[in-house]
């Protein structure tokens, strides 16, 4: 799933993807696979783009 399509549906807020991101860490048990690091690398553009979201919407 790329961005584009994260994008399409309703954004979670910088906290939920922050929580996922939290989550995916303590599953890895430190080590992160390849996949994880795909997955690691996506959630954190999507927090990046809901922490701008939410400054611009906060200002």
């Amino acid at each position: 799933m790329s961005l584009n399509d994260e994008r399409h549906g309703p954004t979670p807020s910088a906290a939920e993807i922050n929580a996922q991101i939290r989550e995916l860490w303590s599953r890895a048990d430190g080590r992160l696979s390849d996949e994880q690091r795909r997955e690691y690398a996506r959630l954190v553009t999507l927090w990046a783009v809901a922490v701008r979201d939410e400054v611009v919407e906060a200002a």
